[in-house]
């Protein structure tokens, strides 16, 4: 399969996906932890099904000494016993940021109080901001048919 844009080759698109990059390595420095990071990353692309963004953030939380038990069981987290109460949280808050045109309603308060309470305020507008990151960036390899899943080396865009 092959793309239908590259990204870099127009003007329009190669400044805006520079500053997409940019808020990627912005929310890599954060405080939240990496690990929730990579989880969350993880979870909206298997939502939104883009597979060059799964490749990615599993071989990265792989390199990174997350476990592959805990990266297969991310697509079933709720029936998983591999997940802190804090991970469950963020891994709910993703999903239902992801599905707000599911008819689901958003974000609820119940859950918006739960993930609260794993999160202080600059951990919480980093989640946000991942969940709202990784949606745009799914979206733009998908609408686009970016081909390189399976051949993503971790670390390569780092």
């Amino acid at each position: 399969m092959d793309a239908r844009l590259d990204l870099f080759a127009t003007e329009t698109a190669g400044k805006a996906f520079k500053h997409f990059m940019g808020v990627g390595r912005t929310l890599k420095g954060s405080s939240l932890p990496a690990a929730t990071q990579e989880l969350v990353a993880l979870r909206v692309s298997q939502i939104n099904g883009c597979a060059v963004c799964i490749d990615m953030h599993a071989k990265d939380a792989l390199a990174a000494g997350e476990s592959s038990v805990r990266l297969h069981l991310v697509a079933a987290w709720r029936e998983a016993t591999v997940f802190t109460e804090a991970e469950r949280a963020a891994l709910e808050l993703a999903e239902q940021g992801t599905r707000i045109g599911d008819g689901a309603g958003g974000v609820d308060d119940a859950l918006w109080a739960r993930v609260a309470e794993h999160y202080d305020q600059e951990q919480l507008a980093a989640l946000v901001m991942l969940v709202s990151f990784m949606n745009t960036v799914n979206r733009l390899n998908i609408i686009t048919r970016q081909p390189c899943a399976g051949d993503y080396v971790a670390g390569q865009f780092h």
